[in-house]
Order: C-alpha cells, then sequence, then structure tokens
C-alpha cells in the first residue's frame, strides 16, 4: 500500500497577519540568501518580518538555519566567512546587511548568543559594563540597578562569571544584552541547558522585559512550546527557508506543528499511527 499523505488547511509562508500587519515593522528579511566559504548555501530566500514591541518566534530542528538568520541579522556571518548573497535587511526602515557588527549595535541590535558566550574570566558587573561599551551617556549605572532588578540573583554574585549556574550564566547575557539599550534583541536558544523550572523563570522575565521595556525580540528556540507561549506570531524554518508561518495560536492549533514539534496531533492522526504502512508527511513537503 502506498504511503498515506495526511493533508491539513495552513496559512501559506510568510503571508501576512492581522497581528503583524497592526504594526510597522522593526526588522525586514527580504528574500535573502546566505553563503559559507563561497560554496555552501545555507539560507535560501527567506523572508520575515518582526514588528515593533513584539515577541517573534523563529523554529526549527538542528541545521534549519535558525542560527545562521541572526548572525546575517546581526552581521556576525563574517567571522564564520558566510555572507549575504542575495536579499535585503532592513532594520526601522535602513538597509543594514553588509555593515559591521559594532555598527549594527550602535544601531540598535544585540545578539545573545547561543551557549550565552559570558566572558568567564570577568566579574557579573564587569561583563554588564562590557554590554554599554557602545554607549555615551552617563545612565550606565542606572541601567545596571534596572539589570539586578530583573536578575536580583547577579547582584548577589561577586565572584567572576564563570562559576555561576548555567540559568545564572543565561540571565547574566540577557542583562549584557540591555545594557546596550537595543530596540531588538536576537535571542539564541535561551533555554539550552536549563532545567524546566529554570526555563520557565527565563521567558517569564524575557516576556516582561518586552512588556515593560517595549523591546522588540526575535527569539529562535527549539522548545517551541515555551516560545510559541511567549510570541505574538511565529515562523518554521526547515533546510534554511521559511516553510510555515502564522499567529502563535495558529501555530500552536496547527495538527502539522503539534505532530513535529510540540509532540502530539490529533486523534485521527494517532489512528493513522496503528497502520504499520502509515506514513506522517508534512502539509508543506
Amino acid at each position: 500500500m502506498e504511503a498515506m499523505t495526511a493533508v491539513i488547511d495552513t496559512p501559506s509562508p510568510n503571508a501576512a497577519s492581522p497581528a503583524t500587519a497592526a504594526k510597522p515593522a522593526l526588522l525586514s528579511v527580504n528574500n535573502i540568501e546566505v553563503v559559507y566559504n563561497d560554496v555552501i548555501l545555507v539560507l535560501r530566500g527567506l523572508s520575515l518580518t518582526v514588528p515593533k514591541g513584539e515577541i517573534v518566534a523563529l523554529l526549527g530542528a538542528n541545521g534549519a538555519g535558525k542560527s545562521t538568520t541572526l548572525k546575517a541579522i546581526s552581521g556576525l556571518l563574517k567571522t564564520e566567512d558566510g555572507a549575504v548573497t542575495r536579499g535585503d535587511i532592513s532594520f526601522d526602515g535602513e538597509r543594514i546587511n553588509g555593515i559591521d557588527p559594532d555598527k549594527i549595535v550602535r544601531r540598535g541590535i544585540f545578539q545573545v548568543m547561543e551557549g550565552r558566550r559570558i566572558i568567564s574570566d570577568m566579574t557579573c558587573l564587569e561583563n554588564l559594563r562590557l554590554g554599554a561599551f557602545t554607549r555615551r551617556d552617563n545612565q550606565v549605572r542606572q541601567d545596571i540597578e534596572m539589570v539586578y532588578e530583573y536578575f536580583p540573583r547577579l547582584k548577589e554574585r561577586t565572584g567572576l562569571a564563570g562559576y555561576l549556574s548555567g540559568g545564572e550564566q543565561q540571565m547574566l547575557a540577557i542583562g549584557r544584552a540591555l545594557m546596550a539599550r537595543p530596540k531588538l534583541i536576537l535571542m539564541d536558544e535561551p533555554s539550552m541547558g536549563l532545567s524546566p523550572l529554570l526555563v520557565k523563570e527565563v521567558f517569564s522575565i524575557i516576556r516582561q522585559i518586552n512588556r515593560d521595556l517595549g523591546v522588540t525580540i526575535l527569539l529562535v528556540e527549539q522548545n517551541a512550546r515555551m516560545a510559541l507561549q511567549a510570541a505574538s506570531y511565529g515562523y518554521i524554518m526547515e533546510s534554511g527557508k521559511v516553510v510555515l508561518d502564522g499567529t502563535a495560536e495558529e501555530l500552536a492549533n496547527n495538527e502539522d506543528v503539534k505532530e513535529f514539534y510540540l509532540g502530539g496531533g490529533g486523534e485521527e492522526r494517532r489512528s493513522f499511527k496503528n497502520l504499520k504502512s502509515y506514513k506522517r508527511r508534512k502539509r508543506w513537503l
């Protein structure tokens, strides 16, 4: 018997929703391609929009191109022999692809890297001050106190940052990002290596920062359930391109997303699995 293919009505990739269309775009990624070492094509015609003041989730399996997307936005591809070879990236109405990373930070984009990437032989306070390196104002001390309000544990830790727990290091990485006073934070896998309890705490703080400070967040996360609870809109990537997008509620209720990213589909799906000849396929393949 031939393999059965489940057919589900889903929003078309990159279709604008009322939720995203209602607010102006702070970040627009338009049909970009990314190539490493002049040979390896990683992103293929990728487009996405991040409205001002929103949390947008970018989901997908390992190797889908999520981290590469963030590095393309923040200008860090140059450090890995990568380049945007096609398309445009616009931030706050201005084209930014090809600009040096330090200038992108000064424009208001800060990336929290996967694995935290704190400076382990510096103290928490020194790491926070490092985040304010591009600033030329006199309110750095005031903002350090603001970070301590969100992450009171950091104020108690006076030793080297390398001795912090994984959760505390993630808090420090987010706090360091806030010190740059960004308009947009790119967060790469903030839940990686954390216990379920700490994951809930970190995501709660992410939502609070977005709500209190109005900071826009593009969130790359493999924990799709937590990401969709925090975000208003989401994109799903596979093989270097967006295959599905929609509001967080639409994606959370989509049977394909449930099956492949949230750990379970509907009753009809489970009954099909009882057939040995049944082979599930994603709607977008």
